[in-house]
């Protein structure tokens, strides 16, 4: 009989991990590795996990995420997000699937987003596919960029039920991981020896944040959503210019750049 394991990482979860933790109870393992919260975070998982770590907060979370993986010892893994839930429904199609031993190697899935009291159904927001799910040991995360997705070697399938995801409660809320997120992408920028020019500043100020606004708000129809779906739009645009104003200041005050280790010497 196939094992799954489901791997959680978390910085100050604390009220998150509940809702996660509870929609995961069925998993053979379930792995939490803690990165330095402040909150009680770590007494929460214990609740759930004898399977806890800690780790240092990197702001490159896929360096912890490879992390927490490769602590499993199922046969297949599953990473979640703490701000994410599967449901009854998808945990039995993955229990179903697993059990079937099916020639794929990773599987992705789609992603229901909820923003602001409200499920968003358009502007890219959903079917947000993503991978999540794989053999142990057939796939991993490059650990290069935050976004970066998981690599795999060997063929993906498809699941059919979505997961849902906790986005944002609040646009306060939305506008703190948008801060997290353009310091992150500014310091890549920086580090990259780039510096600002015109022709940068055009795109990241006016550029890209109109066509990703005019792509996401109207061809994808995002208006279709009320204010959740304007909201997350502009917010979307935002990123892009806040992370060009961090960067203008990053590149000639190289001081203030976040020094961590290198992520291929973090053991």
């Amino acid at each position: 009989m196939s094992t799954i394991a489901i791997s959680l990482i978390g910085h100050n979860e604390a009220h998150n991990l509940p809702r996660a933790m509870d929609s995961v109870r069925w998993a053979d393992e379930l792995i939490y590795v803690d990165c330095d919260s402040s909150d009680n975070s770590r007494e929460v998982a214990l609740r759930y996990t004898k399977r806890v770590y800690a780790r240092p907060n990197l702001s490159n979370l896929n360096v912890n995420k490879a992390y927490g993986i490769a602590q499993a010892t199922t046969d297949w893994v599953f990473y979640l997000d703490p701000d994410e839930v599967i449901t009854p429904a998808l945990a039995q199609e993955i229990r179903a699937v697993i059990a079937s031993d099916p020639p794929e190697q990773a599987f992705r899935l789609p992603r229901r987003n909820y923003y602001f009291g409200a499920w968003l159904r358009h502007g890219g927001q959903y079917p947000d596919t993503q991978l999540r799910m794989f053999r142990r040991g057939k796939a991993w995360f490059p650990c290069k960029h935050v976004h970066e997705r998981l690599e795999v070697a060997g063929t993906i399938g498809t699941l059919q039920h979505p997961m849902e995801h906790h986005t944002s409660a609040t646009p306060m809320e939305a506008l703190q991981k948008m801060d997290f997120y353009s310091t992150f992408n500014a310091e890549l920028l920086a580090k990259s020896g780039k510096k600002p020019t015109p022709g940068l500043a055009f795109r990241y100020l006016a550029w890209t944040p109109a066509t990703r606004f005019v792509r996401r708000f109207i061809l994808k129809g995002g208006f279709r959503d009320g204010w959740p779906g304007l909201t997350v739009a502009i917010l979307d645009g935002l990123e892009v210019q806040t992370r060009f104003l961090k960067f203008s200041y990053l590149a000639y005050h190289p001081e203030a750049l976040t020094t961590e280790p290198d992520p291929e010497q973090v053991p």
